[in-house]
């Protein structure tokens, strides 16, 4: 996931470094292991698939919006030689919710469910 997050950061134009395999760059992922017996209700796995339907639903359509605001701001950066903080914000805000719901549904560190918001 971490490595993921540091190739997309790269794509997205949020950072200039080539994405490392093995070090933490500018983009810091944590994620908090559960105590699994503790932390996690065992049959919830059969159903998260499901529930994160809607999010997906919404992903897809931020997906597309966020293909055209780094588009944007690639043409941004390249006449005035910065990232414009809102779109900036924006390709940050769908790709924290993106790893909210990859760590809900897939990674499995969580049973609660993500929020649709794109702040943390």
């Amino acid at each position: 996931m971490r490595f993921t997050n540091r190739v997309f950061a790269s794509l997205a134009l949020l950072t200039d470094a080539y994405p490392s395999t093995d070090e933490e760059q500018a983009v810091h992922v944590e994620v908090d292991y559960p105590d699994v017996e503790r932390d996690l209700v065992p049959w919830m796995p059969l159903v998260k698939w499901f529930l994160t339907i809607p999010h997906y639903i919404v992903l897809f359509f931020l997906g597309i919006a966020e293909v055209v605001v780094i588009v944007i701001a690639w043409f941004a950066i390249l006449f005035t030689g910065r990232y414009p903080r809102d779109l900036f914000d924006f390709v940050v805000g769908v790709a924290r919710w993106q790893n909210r719901v990859a760590a809900y549904a897939f990674l499995m560190v969580t049973d609660e469910y993500p929020p649709f918001r794109l702040s943390e």
